[in-house]
């Protein structure tokens, strides 16, 4: 496994992190709570220190099951969740749209909920999950200080803000960590990551594999249940974008077949070779995609290849 340095802390993480958003279940068709436990547990053998989650991720089970992982290691792992986002307490998931609520009071009460079905007494890096246009930056970042101050939350940073709100909270002193959807197949964030990359502050990006469609399991076009996370959030599930992404794969194979490894371990060094990434995150489900994606980072791309692929990106997919 490779290191990034995290700013000027003592923290060295690793450049795949486990991301934990269908293992909350909820839109992402059938998930096993074991498999998921064992993936999770696969990953930090493998030398994956970061885990990350959010309350959000089946309204709270994805937290629950990254607790119940990291029961037996949590000295070995930098724990990520995120705040920001509340359903009206009535309501079931899926009943109703969540909401965007970074208010002081509702990030000390996310906090508490997070720590217990997190089983911790602190989270490492604490991410504001989405931008709430109704709370003043400054109310969110007094609630972040009150939590470090408390030993709660150690780092901060943000998850899917736009370059305005996000520049606010980076000179409020509240910008650690920036996260966004970024991958071959979505690099609408690139210039954001670059810029901040340059300003010292540590870089994620999710979705490293397309939600799937970058391991080259998916070569016809999907038909999702409704109310499947991949049908609203992604739109390379769809024409005429699906058929780019396609496209896109005939390069991945040709290079998978060089090396003789699966086309995901193409998307995951694509992805952490990139300069202004610091880590990636890598969604599993099962120890066997879990090693499987790990067995990435013990070879690497040549420059050549990168930039086989890079044109290949622009020749189809494009941003």
């Amino acid at each position: 496994m490779r290191y990034k340095q995290f700013g000027n802390t003592d923290l060295r993480l690793s450049e795949l992190a486990v991301g934990t958003w269908a293992i909350g279940g909820t839109g992402w068709g059938d998930v096993n709570e074991k498999d998921s436990i064992d993936a999770i547990l696969t990953m930090v053998e493998q030398g994956v220190n970061l885990i990350d989650t959010a309350p959000s991720y089946g309204r709270g089970h994805s937290e629950e099951v990254v607790g119940k992982a990291i029961a037996s290691c949590r000295d070995q792992v930098t724990l990520l969740t995120k705040c920001g986002i509340r359903w009206p307490e009535e309501a079931k998931y899926g009943s109703s749209q969540p909401i965007r609520d970074s208010s002081k009071a509702a990030i000390i009460k996310q906090c508490e909920e997070s720590l217990t079905r997190l089983n911790t007494d602190h989270i490492d890096i604490y991410l504001i999950h989405w931008p709430d246009v109704n709370t003043p930056f400054e109310e969110t970042v007094e609630a972040l200080n009150a939590l470090k101050q408390q030993g709660k939350i150690l780092y901060t940073g943000i998850s899917n803000f736009e370059d305005e709100e996000l520049s606010k909270l980076y000179d409020l002193g509240a910008i650690d960590v920036v996260q966004f959807a970024y991958s071959m197949v979505n690099r609408s964030k690139e210039e954001v990551l670059k810029r901040y990359a340059q300003k010292g502050v540590y870089t994620m990006g999710y979705g490293g594999l397309g939600a799937g469609i970058l391991t080259g399991a998916i070569r016809e076009l999907p038909k999702f249940e409704a109310g499947d996370a991949r049908l609203g959030f992604y739109d390379f599930f769809e024409e005429p974008k699906f058929s780019k992404v396609m496209e896109l794969l005939k390069t991945l194979d040709q290079i998978a077949e060089s090396h003789q490894v699966p086309v995901a371990q193409v998307a995951v060094n694509w992805n952490t070779q990139r300069d202004f990434v610091d880590t990636a995150l890598i969604g599993v489900r099962n120890p066997r995609e879990a090693k499987e994606n790990c067995d990435g980072t013990l070879w690497s791309l040549s420059d050549e290849e990168m930039a086989m692929i890079n044109k290949a990106i622009d020749e189809t997919v494009g941003k």
